[in-house]
Formats: structure tokens, sequence, C-alpha cells
């Protein structure tokens, strides 16, 4: 596994690793979790599986409206 240091300073390091102590973590593996978070790609993990599998009732879309009519600058 890789190891990587940085250099932040002493007021952000304060405010890190009262957020990884909060979140129950390690400072390594906070930064683990936001490094891993920040690298992801857009898209969850098998989100794409999910087209198609609506199973209820098929999806209707109801008739437009009329537009409202406008009232014009002067």
């Amino acid at each position: 596994m890789t190891q990587l240091h940085c250099y932040v300073p002493d007021r952000i390091a304060d405010l890190f690793k009262q957020k990884a102590k909060k979140a129950n973590l390690s400072t390594s593996k906070y930064l683990a979790l936001l490094v891993k978070k920040e690298t992801a790609g857009q898209w969850p993990d098998n989100y794409f599986d999910l087209v198609g599998s609506w199973q209820g009732e098929p999806i209707t879309r109801p008739e437009p409206l009329d537009p409202e009519p406008r009232i014009g600058l002067k």
C-alpha cells in the first residue's frame, strides 16, 4: 500500500483531527476515506444495473398543460 505525505497549516490539521475523532477513525483512515471518496468515479458501482429493473406499474406522464399567457415587455 502506498504511503502519502502532505503538509497543511496547523489550524487545518487540528480541524482535521477533530473530524477524524468525531468519525471514530484514525487520522490515517479518515484521510484514506476522503481520498477514496474524491477519486472515485461519478457513479456508484453497479449504478447502471438498475436501468430497466422497475417492477411496478408502468410510469405514465400526464398530458402537458397549455402554457400560461405572458405579459409582454414594454
